[in-house]
């Protein structure tokens, strides 16, 4: 079955009971993640097992397999899957042509569209949900952090609203941790709400994604290993929040996985970003660097990328008290890959 981020909510109830596989992909990587999380948070409570898709491209059945073993503790169990494009594809399809139907299994695929293999897989089965997030767009991001505000005691206006969207950079998950921090500053709570102005916006520090973070993003894609001795000294320093780095440059490799998937092999790359410009897809800014980044991340290594954030996206949630040093030798490793 099919569902948009709009009517998936109203599709959950009876997808928790019919579905074995929820996958969810798309440019949207934050609203994919929230919906992913969403779906393993009603699933609860249970054993999560965590599988990357590089673990089940080299073991295809072991997907299939811990789907229908036994929790060392008795315990329920829910599989989520982390992975690039269509790494897992024959993991999952060796899952659905198991006639056990097994635990629950939550896909978060990034840089896949619903083009990708495994999405066309599983699309139209009455035992799995197949969700795509689009681009965010700024009404639909403000009108999330309105609804996030709310169970943290917060009273937002539209103005401050899409300040916090735009200074996420239409991230949600960025978003939250804004609000999380603008509630803490103004002891706000659902018992206690407070009125935020724009001043205290100012006061805990929100500022653009933009303009914190870009310029080091496109100097490791872009493989300017010599303009990391001016940005990287920022992330040490404490600047740039470093899982707020990984997040920007989480966003901008999926936008290039997309971007490469649209524009295709031997094609006019500055045609196609004027294309992409005119349908709003692209910030005419943002050209130059993503014509460059274009060039060198496509095919296997835009997989691959992918892959190395994902992973290291998992290390920072296990361990954040050596996130900026993790961050920063993730960075000179992209640049120095991308300069070759």
């Amino acid at each position: 079955m099919k569902a948009t981020p709009k009517t998936l909510p109203g599709m959950l109830d009876r997808a928790l009971r019919q579905a074995r596989v929820f996958y969810f992909c798309g440019a949207d990587e934050a609203g994919a993640s929230d919906a992913a999380g969403l779906v393993t948070a009603r699933l609860m409570p249970a054993e999560r097992v965590d599988f990357t898709g590089a673990e089940l491209k080299r073991d295809p059945v072991r997907l299939a397999d811990e789907a229908r073993s036994a929790s060392l503790f008795g315990d329920r169990r829910v599989l989520f899957v982390t992975m690039a494009g269509d790494e897992a594809h024959d993991a999952i399809a060796a899952l659905i042509a198991d006639a056990v139907t097994g635990w629950p299994v939550v896909v978060l695929a990034s840089g896949a569209t619903d083009k990708s293999r495994v999405a066309k897989l599983l699309a139209d089965r009455a035992d799995a949900l197949v969700t795509v997030f689009y681009p965010p767009d700024l009404r639909s991001v403000s009108e999330a952090v309105r609804t996030m505000a709310g169970p943290a005691g917060l009273n937002l206006g539209n103005s401050i609203a899409d300040t916090i969207a735009l200074a996420a950079g239409l991230d949600t998950r960025i978003a939250r941790s804004e609000l999380d921090k603008l509630a803490l500053y103004l002891d706000a709570s659902p018992e206690s709400p407070r009125n935020a102005r724009p001043e205290d916006l100012a006061a805990i520090g929100t500022q653009t994604t933009d303009d914190s973070m870009t310029p080091l993003v496109n100097a490791a894609l872009g493989g300017m290993v010599e303009r990391l001795g001016q940005e990287l000294p920022r992330l040490a320093s404490g600047d740039i929040n470093p899982v707020g780095l990984l997040l920007a440059f989480e966003r901008r490799a999926v936008q290039l996985a997309g971007l490469a998937a649209r524009a295709g092999s031997g094609g006019n790359l500055n045609a196609f970003l004027d294309a992409e410009i005119q349908a709003r897809r692209v910030f005419f800014r943002d050209k130059g660097d993503l014509m460059v980044q274009l060039h060198k991340w496509r095919g296997n290594r835009i997989e691959r990328l992918l892959s190395r954030l994902a992973a290291l996206h998992r290390a920072l949630l296990h361990d954040s008290a050596g996130a900026a040093l993790r961050m920063s030798q993730a960075i000179v490793e992209i640049a120095r890959v991308s300069a070759r």
